[in-house]
């Protein structure tokens, strides 16, 4: 037989597109139009309604950058239309490159309840299943102007400022000229929809699409081909309404036949990404959230098959707060069992920057959430999109009664492909979590022929277990699942050349996973953090973003901790709404495009505003606790505090004592035109460019830098990585480096220490060192007026140690990295996570550096000639990608690191912790016991507050540090009448009990396990 394959495929292509495709909506009358437009921000929906309108109609362009416009849209269904289904087809002019990243429009009744969202490939409107001739009909579209930021063309990809004629990212600034309108309007008309054209649609593009993904040399493609080729010739493309019902019935034959035996399952979970902040501001994403919402239940209530999971309890909330009406649609749709609360967070948050205890909160909030409004218990984390997790998870996840795990993100590795797609992730404790990573490697899947294809082809675990998961749905504007995406799910359910796939919930697919994997003797394990090899860059972008959340989760730490003491000490009143805002508040600015820096200026320019807010608020609450507790005192009397988990110069851990404030710093000493910093431990020597060529250990008798080389040393790279801009550093930036050697001045401070002044390019940076007495601490202040573009800031300290690994603090512990290359994943490792200590060493010695607000970090080892080994920290200071924000990072910063010098990790660890927890000093009089006291330096005390039910019962969290088996005793300082261990939620939780062993006397025996976190709770007398 001669082979006519792509003539057929091309015939199908073209006639399904332009004939078939356009059939459906074929009768149709236009809409009358009205318009009016908002004049700064949106304004509530009876407003819009009210609204004066005036005259528009199609074609009239509409909306400037991040503007509103409502439409008052009204027609009469024509009289022969009687009987017939009816719809609206409303396209406002949407960007057509992407579902999403564009204009979208939220319908509403005239009493101002949402029907539905219009958004690009959604642009249908139900009005009637059978019409009545002379009906009336109208809505109120709200529709808002976003403009499309990034542009995402298939092949074009645009990652930089000047990708969309130099102006998009431009436009993520609130105070940019908005500009002309972006859109113009294309359809508003009234039309009968033709189900059988409809359905014949749905049927040409899944046997189409499958067709595409079978050999050539398989019976089935062929088979699918001719049904196809009689279906084109049944169709008349002058009445495809007329005979769709012949050429559905030329296909029925390829439908018929079943999937095979051992076929592939697919869990098709119906989602919508919605990312909360990134190239739109916080108040879109509400906006976007209702709209999705309204889509879902809407979709609902014509598919009782569909189910749809919602994974961020945030967004829930602000549609309880603003969109009332939607949020209880939801409920109902939850009570339904369709609409299915998930994730277990309160945002989908960065988990590498995110310290431990504000990730403990993530689910404590997220959780609690569900539990208040849906009564639902998640038990799976679900986190599709960020960029890496800490190895601290697994615990975190079986201690807010998680059991599953998904992510797809790892998919875009750049170097190694990921060797499991469902197996048990293992965390630095032991804690295991059962996972899954959707091979179908996207989170916005559409259910076409070849994402199930590629899900199939690409699962790693075939032969083991045979079942996976796609997540199903437009995000980011594009308003979830579409009715033809469950067309698709429902005949590719049990189709020959498919996987079957069935539209599910997410416990669904991991309880049957965990039973294929029990039949064929377990899962792979996978042990340690899961790395992404990309989007390193987004541990030092917006340096402004991540100083508010570092200096935000510290202080939360200090107002829960000293209102909790001022509450059992004075009787002061506890501030658990403040509290419990305040910490939702910085939970949300944790999600994964805020945080790692990656979202547009209006974000970060609102994530500074708000942190200032923030810490505001957090400094009186501490101010007025510790005022309570420092009591009086004579006149010049000083009650020292200290909220650190290490007692600090006679002040105890988590208590207060009457002292002199401060440190007193080593006075410069002019030495060979520099200066030397000498406290009797360590022997700091600067030179006459204020580097640092000495740094010498007086009681170990060491040089911790290498030979001739110089520490502190600030190094500018060339940083434009080949893809997304504050996302991404590409290994070749090392390529290009310059050594920032000259200085402009370098002086004596009177108060002790060095200043270095330096200036390149337009910038300029100026470093103050210094050296407490009695500390080994090298302090370096640094204030950067940073003025640089695609610009990469460095710190380097080459140190005279042969480190086989470093050790990075993550949330609750620790992680060891290799510092060689010996594999492709040791390579990838090229920029690493620390937070506030990075230590290297040897067996007997060792240093480290501490920082008050930097994340990204790299390490290397090289062996010198004379034989020893120069092991080099650094740490990324500054980056300067021009998009999404064009100016990220410009302007002036202060942020703070310092070299320890002879210390292990235990030393490290307490360095970091009071670098980041400074003494605060009050008028007073009165010493304060703390509240508890562990007497195992190696058990860190991580939170100190009152219950969440507000019992007045004390809650305690802690975790073994040291990563070794630990017995330690924790003393309340109150009366106590019982302890027990609970989880996260404060929930009591027997499976701790072992490792908490009360006394009669109040005190608490633990004896705790490599890494354990453990909180427990003390009922006061």
């Amino acid at each position: 037989m001669h082979n006519d394959r792509e003539v057929t495929e091309q015939r199908l292509e073209r006639v399904l597109n332009q004939r078939i495709r356009p059939a459906v909506h074929a009768r149709a009358v236009p809409l009358q139009v009205e318009v009016w437009d908002v004049h700064g921000e949106p304004v509530p929906v009876a407003e819009g309604i009210a609204a004066p309108y005036r005259p528009a109609r199609t074609g009239d362009r509409w909306g400037p950058a991040w503007t509103t416009s409502w439409f008052k849209v009204s027609g009469t269904v024509p009289a022969d239309w009687a009987g017939l289904p009816v719809e609206a087809v409303l396209d406002l002019g949407f960007a057509t490159h992407s579902a999403g990243f564009s204009a979208e429009g939220l319908v509403h009744r005239a009493d101002g309840t949402a029907v539905k969202a219009l958004n690009p490939r959604n642009t249908w409107l139900p009005v009637t299943e059978s019409a009545v001739g002379g009906e009336e009909f109208t809505v109120y579209i709200e529709a808002a102007a976003n403009p499309v930021v990034m542009h995402t063309a298939p092949g074009e990809l645009s990652f930089g400022p000047t990708s969309v004629g130099g102006r998009a990212p431009w436009l993520g600034d609130p105070a940019a000229d908005p500009g002309e309108p972006l859109y113009r309007l294309r359809r508003l008309d009234l039309a009968v929809v033709d189900r059988p054209v409809y359905e014949l649609v749905q049927d040409l593009e899944v046997l189409g699409q499958l067709m595409q993904e079978l050999s050539p040399d398989t019976p089935r493609r062929w088979g699918i081909l001719r049904a196809v080729e009689k279906a084109l010739d049944a169709v008349d493309l002058q009445d495809v309404s007329g005979t769709a019902a012949a050429a559905r019935a030329a296909l029925a034959p390829a439908f018929a036949a079943p999937a095979t035996a051992s076929a592939h399952r697919i869990s098709a979970v119906g989602h919508a990404h919605i990312d909360t902040a990134w190239l739109w501001p916080l108040r879109e994403t509400v906006r976007k959230v209702a709209r999705t919402v309204s889509n879902v239940t809407q979709l609902m209530d014509d598919h009782q098959e569909f189910k749809f999971v919602m994974s961020q309890a945030q967004q829930l909330a602000w549609l309880k707060e603003h969109r009332p009406e939607v949020y209880a649609r939801a409920q109902e749709k939850a009570k339904a069992g369709q609409f299915l609360p998930a994730g277990s967070l309160w945002v989908e948050p960065d988990t590498n920057i995110t310290g431990g205890e504000a990730l403990a909160r993530q689910f404590v909030h997220g959780k609690r959430f569900y539990l208040d409004e849906f009564g639902v218990e998640t038990e799976e984390m679900w986190l599709p999109d960020t960029f890496g997790y800490n190895a601290a998870l697994p615990q975190l996840m079986k201690l807010a009664g998680v059991r599953w795990f998904l992510t797809q993100k790892i998919s875009w590795n750049t170097t190694n492909k990921f060797p499991h797609h469902t197996f048990w992730w293992e965390g630095i404790d032991g804690t295991r979590i059962f996972s899954h990573f959707p091979p179908v490697d996207s989170y916005n899947g559409e259910l076409s022929g070849a994402e199930v294809a590629h899900s199939v082809r690409n699962f790693q675990d075939k032969g083991a277990v045979n079942s996976s998961l796609i997540p199903f749905g437009y995000g980011d504007g594009g308003g979830g699942p579409t009715r033809e995406m469950l067309a698709r799910a429902d005949r590719l359910a049990d189709l020959e050349g498919s996987a079957r796939v069935a539209i599910e919930g997410p416990a669904d697919f991991f309880a049957r996973a965990e039973r294929e994997y029990a039949d064929a003797g377990g899962a792979p394990v996978w042990s340690g953090e899961l790395y992404l090899e990309f989007h390193r860059g987004t541990l030092t972008s917006q340096l402004a973003t991540k100083q508010g959340n570092r200096r935000s989760e510290h202080l939360l730490r200090e107002a829960e901790l000293w209102a909790a003491t001022a509450a059992v000490r004075r009787g002061s009143r506890y501030p658990y709404e403040a509290l419990d805002r305040l910490w939702k508040t910085v939970l949300l600015h944790q999600f994964h495009d805020i945080l790692p820096g990656t979202s547009i200026a209006w974000v970060h320019r609102e994530a500074e505003e708000t942190y200032g807010a923030v810490a505001r608020e957090l400094t009186q609450i501490i101010e007025e606790a510790q005022r309570t507790l420092a009591g009086d005192g004579p006149e010049g009397g000083l009650v020292v505090f200290n909220a650190a988990p290490h007692a600090r110069a006679g002040v105890p851990a988590l208590g207060a004592a009457v002292r002199e404030p401060g440190e007193r710093n080593t006075p410069a000493v002019a030495e060979a035109g520099g200066f030397v910093l000498d406290n009797a431990l360590v022997r700091i020597v600067v030179d006459a460019d204020g580097l640092i060529t000495s740094a010498y250990d007086v009681t170990a008798g060491r040089e911790a830098l290498a030979p001739g080389s110089r520490g502190n040393l600030l190094q500018l790279h060339q940083d434009f990585p080949n893809q997304w801009d504050a996302w991404d550093i590409d290994v070749f930036y090392r390529n290009n480096v310059r050594d920032l050697t000259a200085a402009d001045s370098v002086t004596a401070v009177p108060e002790g220490g060095v200043r270095v002044v330096r200036t390149f390019g337009d910038s300029r940076v100026e470093q103050t060192l210094t050296l407490a007495a009695g500390s080994r601490r090298l302090l370096v202040d640094t204030v950067v007026d940073w003025h640089e573009r695609e610009k990469l800031l460095k710190a380097a300290f080459p140190l005279d140690v042969r480190a086989g690994h470093s050790t990075a603090e993550i949330p609750f512990g620790h992680v060891e990295r290799p510092t060689h290359t010996n594999t492709s994943w040791d390579a990838a490792r090229f920029e690493v996570c620390a937070h506030r200590f990075l230590h290297v060493g040897e067996p007997d010695w060792g240093a480290a550096l501490v920082n008050d607000s930097t994340y990204g970090h790299d390490v290397t080892r090289d062996v010198r000639p004379d034989g020893g080994t120069t092991t080099t920290v650094r740490l990324s200071l500054l980056r300067a990608a021009r998009f999404p924000d064009p100016d990220q990072d410009q302007g002036t910063h202060r942020l703070r690191y310092a070299l320890v010098i002879g210390t292990d990790v235990d030393g490290a660890r307490r360095e970091g912790y009071r670098l980041n927890l400074p003494e605060r000093a009050l008028p007073g009089g009165e010493p304060v016991t703390p509240l508890v006291a562990v007497d195992n330096q190696g058990v860190v005390v991580e939170a100190v507050k009152l219950a969440d039910d507000r019992s007045g019962d004390v809650v305690v969290r802690l975790y073994e540090a040291r990563g070794v088996r630990a017995r330690a005793t924790l003393t309340p300082g109150f009366p106590s009448t019982a302890a027990g261990p609970t989880d996260l939620l404060e929930r009591p939780r027997d499976a701790d009990a072992p490792h908490c062993e009360p006394a009669a006397d109040g005190r608490v025996r633990l004896t705790l396990r490599p890494f354990q976190i453990l909180t427990l709770r003390l009922r006061r007398s």
